[in-house]
């Protein structure tokens, strides 16, 4: 099947990098995110390279029969309406695995956005992971992994380091993308 995603990602005009290795339990933070395309190529590119990426979804997209579609391309229903820790839950998940990658744009939302959340780097935090850096290039018509990055505790300049990878990179709609 790897071959297939392979195929389809050359097909529309794509290549993929991989400057660093995707540790086995990690908080992928993909950006841009200025496009619904973003998922497509997200997930063709993760399958291409044999991963199995796991997203945070609102829990009203999981009705009968689309929940199993979206269960089976790894997605994980949030009730964004309860108030508990998602990074806590997170967290406990991650320690539960022994192999876990969790998509998660720090954007929030597909409008520009220069406040991104830290949800992220919480829960990367919380759960002892790394944060690794993919990103999708709309400019070079790349797509990949470019930096796995350990938090420091300190979210500001960890966030400002964060976001300083991705200062050449173009999304969809660049307009829609900004670091601060």
């Amino acid at each position: 099947m790897r071959k297939l995603y392979t195929f389809l990602l050359q097909l529309v005009g794509w290549k993929s990098s991989m400057q660093v290795k995707i540790p086995e339990r990690c908080v992928l933070c993909v950006a841009p995110h200025t496009s619904n395309w973003d998922f497509i190529l997200g997930m063709l590119f993760y399958k291409s390279i044999g991963g199995k990426p796991h997203v945070l979804m609102k829990k009203e997209w999981f009705f009968f029969p689309i929940n199993y579609f979206l269960r089976a391309l790894g997605g994980i229903p949030v009730n964004r309406e309860k108030k508990s820790s998602l990074s806590d839950q997170m967290a406990r998940l991650f320690a539960s695995e022994r192999h876990f990658h969790l998509a998660i744009a720090p954007e929030g939302t597909r409008k520009k956005n220069i406040n991104w959340k830290t949800g992220f780097y919480y829960i990367a935090e919380k759960a002892g992971v790394p944060v690794t850096l993919a990103y999708i290039d709309y400019a070079k018509k790349e797509i990949g992994i470019g930096k796995n990055f350990y938090p420091t505790g300190n979210l500001r300049n960890d966030i400002e380091e964060i976001k300083s990878f991705y200062k050449n990179i173009k999304g969809k709609h660049p307009n829609k993308f900004a670091i601060g």
